[in-house]
């Protein structure tokens, strides 16, 4: 039964809570990643992992509420739902396009692990490394024969008829280089902006992939920010200063290290692995640190990776802020109204 949609204010639902693409294959993880803000009833989307769509849905809102996607990285378990999006939503859509903004091209293929053995021939090497734009153009190629069915047989519109997509142009100047300086410190800067909702965006640290960004949402009702992939991170200090909620990601490394034994058996290749997450991913206890320095009211934590760590390594973050903590559910409800909810216990 789907949830009853506040049609007034502002709240955020966590659509899916999961980080990484370890849900495949496991019971107990229902939904990848995405968010969905929602101010007077209308719906900003951020990310749109697996099964985005069914749990926009289930928290009682159709494609039609959504105004417009923000993507804050291009990996996969950010963006893989886009294909069913595209492909089903356009009849929800109506006569009108809605919004996606993401990151644009990184520009260079990423640093070579000194693991390897030999320079590796990347996939689709005429553009390895594409942004947002590109990647959806490359997706409604790929449907072809589907949309040129449809299109043939009934008359139905190419799905990209209903989407205004661009890639998010960096300020001017900006130090940025996706190998050398993912992150430069930098003010947030807006990408949209509607009668409701302003939305800026500032650049993370979830080397190597690059650009990543956080986001924020600012209405007459308040402020709600969504980290993204990052690691322990400057700009997202200064995005998320004095916001009503924060979302942020979480890792826990002991679970994580303790997986990867299994899972990479030679000690360097696991070392390499470990090293990415604790420089690209975030601890509970340094997500409350950044809340706690950012002054925010209500700490998030989502995107849990592993989705089935303990609930008391997420609740770390307690030591280092004492405002309200909440350890995200798929479809949980966030509203930036006060509560005295406390932490949940299971």
């Amino acid at each position: 039964m789907s949830k009853q949609v506040v049609e007034e204010g502002m709240h955020a639902i966590a659509l899916g809570t999961a980080g990484g693409p370890v849900w495949w294959g496991r019971d107990d993880i229902d939904a990848g990643i995405s968010t969905a803000i929602v101010v007077d009833g209308k719906v900003y989307l951020v990310d749109f992992g697996y099964g985005a769509g069914r749990q926009l849905r289930r928290a009682g809102h159709r494609f039609g509420d959504v105004e417009a996607l923000f993507i804050t990285h291009m990996h996969s378990d950010h963006t893989v739902d886009l294909a069913s999006l595209f492909l089903f939503a356009r009849n929800e859509i109506g006569d009108r396009q809605v919004k996606i903004l993401g990151p644009g091209n990184r520009g260079k293929l990423p640093p070579l692990t000194p693991l390897a053995k030999e320079v590796p021939t990347p996939v689709n090497p005429e553009s390895p490394v594409p942004g947002i734009t590109e990647t959806l153009d490359r997706l409604v190629r790929t449907y072809s024969a589907d949309i040129n069915d449809r299109i043939f047989d009934y008359g139905s519109p190419s799905p990209a008829t209903k989407f205004d997509i661009k890639d998010i142009a960096l300020p001017a100047g900006l130090p940025f280089d996706p190998n050398e300086n993912v992150a430069p410190e930098m003010e947030p800067f807006v990408i949209f902006r509607d009668e409701r909702v302003s939305v800026s965006a500032i650049l993370v640290d979830h080397h190597p992939t690059a650009p990543a960004y956080a986001f924020r949402f600012d209405s007459r009702y308040g402020s709600i920010v969504v980290s993204g992939d990052t690691g322990y991170c400057q700009n997202l200090i200064t995005i998320s200063q004095d916001c009503d909620v924060l979302f942020h990601e979480a890792i826990n490394l002991e679970v994580v290290g303790q997986q990867a034994l299994n899972t990479y058996p030679d000690p360097e290749v696991r070392e390499s692995v470990m090293s990415h997450h604790r420089r690209s991913h975030t601890t509970a206890l340094d997500a409350g640190r950044i809340a706690s320095m950012a002054n925010v009211g209500t700490l998030v934590l989502h995107h849990l990776v592993p989705a089935n760590a303990p609930l008391e390594s997420w609740q770390e973050a307690a030591k280092e802020y004492d405002g309200r903590l909440i350890i995200a559910h798929d479809l949980d409800t966030i509203s930036l109204k006060t509560s005295d909810e406390s932490i949940p216990t299971s």
